[in-house]
């Protein structure tokens, strides 16, 4: 999420209630900014690891198996684990809708990304092997010095 852009209006929740009935997406102001809370999908994800019926499955929870207990919600590190309705919640990333993540959709000042992880991987990948291969295009360098704001230098890490 891009908090410089986010305004606070809340539409990522909203959405996110619409379809689940409850917001698995829950943004928080801290001094002006706002952050999302959601689930990073960790891949030794502590909630799974403590879940005593194993309802924590992938990016999902196994409502039928889910006792609401709430140890899932008390080991999350991001506190983006919720118990409702007497089930625990976390975002998914909408991975049963086809069309994505709906806060995306919902999100007017497009704050909110999914990040392609494998795609960052490809992109850093093969800029090393050009390295390697000796074809990589040369920079020109200059005398300029290149002032870097924290966003900036997000984007350009993103984008390398």
């Amino acid at each position: 999420m891009q908090s410089d852009l986010c305004d606070g209006c809340l539409d990522c929740e909203g959405a996110c209630c619409g379809i689940y009935g409850t917001p698995r997406i829950n943004i928080r102001e801290i001094e002006g900014s706002y952050y999302p809370i959601v689930c990073q999908q960790c891949e030794d994800a502590p909630c799974k690891i403590i879940c005593p019926t194993e309802a924590m499955i992938g990016k999902d929870v196994d409502e039928e198996k889910c006792i609401a207990c709430g140890l899932c919600m008390m080991v999350c590190p991001f506190g983006a684990v919720t118990v409702e309705n007497r089930k625990a919640q976390k975002c998914n990333q909408c991975s049963t809708r086809d069309e994505g993540p709906v806060c995306i959709k919902a999100c007017s000042k497009r704050a909110i990304s999914l990040i392609d992880y494998d795609a960052i991987k490809i992109k850093k990948q093969e800029k090393h092997l050009s390295k390697l291969a000796g074809i990589e295009k040369s920079k020109k360098e200059n005398n300029f010095i290149n002032i870097i704001t924290s966003s900036s230098r997000a984007n350009k890490s993103y984008n390398e």
